[in-house]
């Protein structure tokens, strides 16, 4: 595999231990006119450090990102641990829908409700994803091609996904999603 999908390396943490399923996303200054699209249902996780990725998550995230703070890579390495599988990707075109699923990320009530309004289009995505932890992390150099702000971007290098486990078993990654699904029914959303 050589797609990856560009995530703060906390949200990318929270993924790996299963602590949430779902990513939301507006979409990055350099995905042109059409926004953010869902190209790819299967990819890699490329965990970045730009923004105040910090500041943005909730409390106890924030603690978690000063604990793996220090092991992060340097600023011409990234190491890529997790791949993930779409399982469900909507439009949600309510920032009711967005806040009812406050309490399955780690990102602050202000952060989605800034996302959501920002822009022409009062929309945020939803990608419900299954996250599978790679059999041996994949240590690349940081290229500048890697830069800017964007969701997808292809790898020069392809990354070995055999022997990959799930990190949640079936019946806990059924349980969140339909949590999720629970918590959208009803709400201004579009699949």
């Amino acid at each position: 595999m050589n797609i990856a999908f560009k995530e703060w390396a906390i949200v990318v943490d929270a993924l790996g231990r299963g602590d949430q399923i779902v990513i939301l996303r507006k979409g990055g200054i350099s995905e042109g006119r059409g926004g953010f699209q869902v190209d790819q249902f299967q990819f890699l996780l490329f965990p970045t450090l730009f923004h105040q990725q910090r500041d943005s998550v909730i409390e106890s995230a924030q603690t978690r990102y000063d604990e793996i703070a220090p092991n992060f890579p340097g600023k011409d390495e990234v190491r890529i641990e997790y791949w993930a599988d779409v399982v469900l990707a909507l439009e949600l075109n309510s920032l009711e829908a967005a806040e009812a699923l406050r309490g399955q990320h780690i990102w602050r009530d202000e952060l989605i409700a800034s996302r959501f309004d920002w822009g022409h289009e009062k929309l945020i995505h939803a990608l419900a994803v299954r996250i599978h932890r790679l059999a041996t992390p994949a240590h690349l150099p940081m290229l500048d091609a890697y830069g800017g702000c964007k969701s997808w971007i292809e790898l020069q290098e392809q990354t070995q996904t055999d022997g990959s486990e799930p990190v949640l078993s079936d019946h806990e990654f059924a349980r969140k999603t339909t949590e999720l699904r629970a918590a959208l029914s009803g709400r201004g959303m579009m699949a």
